[in-house]
Formats: C-alpha cells, structure tokens, sequence
C-alpha cells in the first residue's frame, strides 16, 4: 500500500488525543473520521485536528468507504465487540491495551484476526516505550538477563476519573488493564511463556464494585520473576516504574525514559524514531499495514497475558 492511509479514531479522551498528536508526525497517514460520544467536543477536537468527519457511532466511520484502518480509545468494556465489528467491516484495527475484559472475548477476537488477514495489533505500550526497547535489545544481544522485574502500578482514583482529573463514564480495572501492560512485557522481554501466575487483591471499593489494591506474583519458564503491586489508593507520584534486576545490570524504566540501578539517566534518543512510545506504536500499525505482515504487538502474540489474566481472575473469584 503506497497511497496515503485513511483512518478513524474512536475515543476522543485524554488517550484518544495521544494517539493523534502521534499520528500528526507520521508521514502518509490522515486521520479522516472521529468518534466520541459527546458530539459537540468531538467537533472541538476534530476542528483542532483537521479532521472532517465526526459522529458518535462507530457504524457510522466503519460504512464510510475511505476509511482502511480504526484506531480503538474507547472504554474497556467495549473493546472486543468494537474490534470485532471493525474486522468485520474489513478494516484493520489497533485497539488499545486492554483487547479484552475477559478471556472468552479476547479469543473470538485473536480467532476473527486470524481469519480475516487483516492487520490487528493491540497497545501494549510497553514494547514501544524507547526504554523498554533499550532493554529489549541488550536481552536479545545476549548482553542482559532478567533475573527479576519489581513492578510498582500506582494512581490515585478514589473516584471514578480518567488520566486528566476528568469524571469517567466507565470504570478501569487493575487486573485486566494495568496488569496486563507487566504480563505481557514480563513474558515478550524473558521470551520464555509464564507458568506460574499467583495473585491476592485488597478490599473491593464499596461503590466502584473493583479492588482498589492488589499483588500479582509471576514466574516464566526460564526460571525470571516478577512482583508487580497495583494500587488505585496511592497518594504519590503517579505511574508505572519497572526495575529490572539482571545478571549484569539493574535498569528502572519510567514510560520512555530509562536509568541504572543508581538512578543515573540513560540516553534512549537513539533508540528508534521518536521519543514518544505511543507515537512509536502507531507507526508500527500503519507499517504492518503498508508491508502487509504481522505487527509486534499483534492480537495474536498479546493473547497469551489474557490467558494469564483469566487464569489470576479465577484465584481472585474462588
């Protein structure tokens, strides 16, 4: 594909706007329809973006002709059905991390992808991050071996907000959203499946209906672990910072930046395009596209952690 790609972005929150400020760098790719369920900030936002068409149904931008390929902000709850109705439609689909909320869902979806031929990839940030990436490839140089990853997912949301204080309409899950950004990087940075997955949660939130804390313990069948704390109750820096101990070093990444075990700061600059993990995946997408192959991060290689997912969600059930 040489001409220019033509794509919908559902979602047009604090997550939505990430995805389009990165598109705005990427050569050979227009953002042509917006959804959202409020139509007159869609409007606002499409006006910002130059974006011509807006609605607030997905049906709507998967009928318009033009458009090859949608991007999926839209609340969790949504995702596989959404992602479904894309392929369906005969358009590629990169739906944000989470693919799915439960393991039945995330299987119709990797099941659909695989029959369709087309490209469906899922945002597992994680594996675009510069920082991670650094780290990915001293492991695959041979000169780095996680021994242990010692995870720390923490947000301050007592109430139901998204990323930029905002009332929420839907509610976030640390299991099947904020675990699934470790499970998966844990196993695609060992290269070796998880095989043992434990897990304990705190108190369930009196109205949200989640646990607000909880401890997920994992171990790969090459003998690496990782400890992983989430928290919706932290009153502190906000965030996920990742310390991976190794047989030759100790590295803590911090979304795209990276430092040593003793704090110093690393330069990532020079490890891919941009600085910007979310703009890094989307050029991936649009690349897959173009070269007509699997992405890194596609539905079929993510499916594995919602099978861990589904296997911690059971514990914390019985």
């Amino acid at each position: 594909m040489t001409k220019t790609i033509k794509v919908a972005l559902a979602g047009a929150g604090a997550f939505g706007i990430k995805h389009l400020d990165g598109i705005k760098n990427i050569d050979g790719v227009e953002v042509v329809s917006l959804i959202s369920r409020d139509i007159e900030k869609t409007r606002e936002t499409a006006a910002q973006y130059g974006i011509g068409h807006v609605t607030t149904e997905l049906a709507h931008s998967l009928a318009l002709p033009e458009v090859d390929a949608v991007i999926l902000c839209t609340p969790t709850q949504m995702h596989a059905s959404q992602s479904i109705a894309c392929l369906k439609a005969g358009k590629h689909v990169q739906v944000e991390i989470p693919l799915a909320d439960s393991w039945t869902d995330a299987q119709a979806v990797a099941d659909l992808a695989r029959s369709s031929g087309l490209v469906a990839m899922c945002g597992h940030t994680r594996r675009f991050n510069p920082s991670h990436q650094a780290v990915h490839n001293k492991i695959v140089a041979g000169e780095f071996n996680i021994q242990q990853m010692d995870v720390q997912t923490y947000f301050f949301r007592r109430t139901n907000m998204n990323a930029l204080g905002q009332a929420r309409s839907w509610t976030d899950h640390l299991l099947w959203h904020h675990a699934a950004h470790t499970v998966d990087l844990f196993a695609y940075q060992c290269g070796s499946p998880i095989v043992k997955a434990n897990a304990i949660q705190g108190p369930i939130h009196p109205t949200l209906g989640i646990a607000m804390d909880m401890s997920i313990q994992l171990q790969a069948a090459n003998g690496a672990i990782c400890t992983l704390s989430l928290s919706f109750n932290n009153d502190g820096p906000l965030g996920t910072f990742f310390r991976y101990i190794g047989d030759s070093a100790t590295y803590i990444a911090r979304y795209d930046d990276l430092f040593t075990g003793k704090e110093e700061k690393i330069d990532v600059s020079r490890v891919a395009v941009s600085m910007n993990g979310i703009e890094l995946q989307d050029r991936e997408f649009f690349a897959a596209i173009r070269e007509g192959r699997e992405p890194n991060s596609s539905v079929a290689q993510v499916l594995p952690c919602y099978q861990v997912l589904h296997q911690l969600e059971q514990q914390l059930l019985a």
